[in-house]
């Protein structure tokens, strides 16, 4: 699917303004919105599905059935420290960390894997039913999308769903929801097959903003797919934003991003 197709999928007719504007019409990209601080190297084999930034490394997991993964990455070289392989069989999905544990969504399997963070050791696993797409934390909960409007608030302890919250804007619901990332009270996402960002209150729902990240990477190979992976960067105030199969990773200050005070 085209990017172009893609936001007219996922963006009902009570906001189609955005879907012209992905296609090349009123709002492009908007030079005070964010700016590019810094490119690091990264895997181009890399179907990026998860990232994050903790204890000094970036950790990152990967898609496609027998070659998903979850690692541990040096981000200035792009180096991967130490991985540890799903089976054949998993489709590695969306990534979060909390209390020194590594969660990893699969796609279609229903199932999520923990590691200890430190030395990506396997730890437990957890059912659930559905798709697995994007994973973050709120430092409490699990918050985790499923490829619909739906955002399922989780017990990290049992994988159980604490409440759903429904994404929308104008009233009408956003679709097709991947990699998420909470940054200071909000909620990151992006929206498969485009290069939109959307920023989310999740106690709501309710959209706040949609970043086209379109000319973020305009001289990109063909070889790299979709925009896909969010970081909160190293600094805790600037994101990091990477593809599938992209071999760089942006370092991007977000004008629109609120610090705390």
């Amino acid at each position: 699917m085209s990017a172009k197709r893609a936001i007219h999928a996922v963006l009902l007719p009570g906001v189609a303004i955005f879907g012209i504007a992905a296609c090349g019409g009123a709002e492009r990209h908007d030079p005070t919105r964010y700016e590019v601080t810094a490119r690091f190297p990264h895997d181009s084999t890399a179907y990026t599905q998860g990232l994050l930034w903790a204890d000094s490394v970036l950790f990152e997991s990967t898609g496609l059935n027998g070659r998903s993964d979850v690692r541990r990455v040096e981000l200035r070289s792009g180096r991967v420290l130490a991985s540890r392989p799903l089976p054949a069989d998993r489709f590695g999905e969306g990534l979060a960390l909390l209390k020194g544990r590594l969660y990893q969504l699969t796609w279609k399997a229903g199932v999520a894997y923990t590691y200890d963070a430190a030395t990506l050791a396997p730890r437990d696993s957890f059912n659930y039913p559905g798709e697995g797409w994007g994973l973050a934390t709120d430092g409490t909960s699990l918050i985790m999308s499923d490829g619909s409007d739906s955002l399922r608030v989780l017990s990290p302890e049992s994988f159980r769903v604490q409440r759903i919250v429904h994404v929308h804007y104008n009233g009408a619901p956003l679709y097709q929801l991947n990699e998420l990332e909470y940054v200071n009270g909000e909620l990151l996402a992006n929206v498969y097959q485009s290069n939109w960002v959307l920023r989310i209150d999740p106690a709501t729902g309710d959209v706040r903003e949609m970043i086209d990240f379109a000319d973020l990477y305009p001289d990109r190979p063909a070889s790299a797919e979709v925009m896909n992976g969010i970081a909160l960067a190293p600094d805790g105030k600037q994101l990091l934003l990477t593809g599938k199969f992209w071999p760089v990773m942006f370092q991007v200050r977000l004008n629109s991003l609120q610090t705390p005070h």
